[in-house]
């Protein structure tokens, strides 16, 4: 019978049978422990037991291959702080950092799916993100280190899918309404500062990913055509120097000239994007506005463009889009507001901020 108990916030797990090694590993929750100590137990029973894969003399973590990974990913394109894939990594090595890379099993995935799930909030399409990259870590720093490790993502895809843990991204069609938007203006304005107002209003006006905004310097504004060049902009061809000049429409502009320049500080938006995000939600949830995230400011964003009136060229040389297939999934038209001509129906006024798109 294994044995599990608690060590501060962690759970260890010892499974002991006579005639075989100890296997010993620490998790972050219970069941973790208990699924891997039942794994180990089932494997000595059918007599497939294998000593812990060993490198120089000690035991392989999933940790010790995530690190392996960014130092690799160094030599060619390093992993910048600031990016989701720094982020991902750093969820990956939190829940699954302490387990035997060798030994990782199904059960291990769909345990940290359920807490990715449960305790953070994320979705199927996320947690295929995460599960995804650790394939890839798996993949890469194994064979650097010249370990052979099964294909345990891929063993785990079929049941993670039948749980509903992994999926497709799917399409949203959510969009803030304007009271929406003016209570949630107003209530990062009162509780978190006016950058973090002035950001939403940015957001939808410009419809630029959050990465954008705060990464926008003082030195690429073209005052005279009222422009910022936006640097590194996503596209699945090119990973850098897809930079962009775009124009700042419908309040966006003044936006910009509203915040305050700080001695040594060359960003226009000091904030970090995690940042945005978490008190985005935090005004979601005080609001109680349900369902709404901080990327579908960029739909909004898009969509309001194209009430407007502008074509897709246009609206293209705002969003950055390449084609049309990838544009159209943000534009969510109100078939009603047609009834208003292409400038789409009168958006409420606020005489405490700049214009809205």
């Amino acid at each position: 019978m294994a044995s599990i108990i608690q060590i501060g916030g962690r759970w260890r797990a010892l499974v002991r049978r006579k005639g075989h090694p100890s296997y010993c590993q620490t998790f972050p929750t219970k069941a973790q422990a208990q699924a891997w100590a039942r794994g180990i137990e089932a494997d000595i029973d059918r007599g497939q037991a294998l000593a812990p894969r060993t490198v120089l003399g000690r035991v392989v973590l999933v940790s010790d291959l995530i690190d392996t990974y960014r130092k690799l990913r160094d030599k060619s394109r390093p992993i910048a702080d600031t990016s989701n894939e720094h982020y991902m990594l750093k969820t990956l090595q939190r829940r699954l950092g302490e387990l035997d890379a060798a030994r990782l099993t199904p059960a291990d995935l769909v345990a940290y799916a359920e807490g990715r799930r449960d305790e953070d909030g994320a979705g199927p399409y996320t947690i295929n993100m995460d599960i995804s990259k650790l394939g890839t870590v798996l993949r890469l720093a194994g064979v650097h280190l010249k370990i052979n490790l099964p294909d345990v993502v891929g063993l785990a895809r079929p049941l993670l899918t039948h749980l509903h843990l992994i999926g497709g991204g799917g399409r949203r069609e959510r969009r803030p309404t304007e009271d929406e938007l003016l209570r949630l203006v107003e209530w990062l304005h009162a509780q978190r500062g006016e950058i973090y107002a002035d950001v939403v209003r940015f957001a939808v006006a410009t419809a630029m990913r959050r990465g954008e905004i705060v990464r926008l310097l003082w030195d690429d504004l073209d005052a005279g055509k009222r422009l910022v060049l936006v640097r590194d902009r996503k596209d699945p061809r090119r990973k850098a120097g897809n930079d962009q000049w775009v124009p700042l429409l419908n309040g966006a502009w003044e936006v910009v000239q509203a915040q305050a320049r700080a001695e040594g500080e060359p960003r226009i938006f000091p904030a970090h994007e995690q940042t945005l995000s978490k008190y985005f939600k935090d005004a979601c949830d005080a609001l109680s506005i349900p369902d709404l995230h901080f990327h579908d400011l960029r739909h909004e964003g898009i969509s309001r463009l194209f009430e407007q009136g502008f074509d897709i060229p246009r609206v293209a040389l705002v969003s950055g889009h390449k084609s049309w297939n990838n544009l159209k999934r943000y534009a969510q038209l109100r078939p009603e507001d047609l009834h208003h001509g292409p400038g789409g129906p009168p958006a409420a006024a606020d005489p405490d901020s700049p214009p809205h798109p």
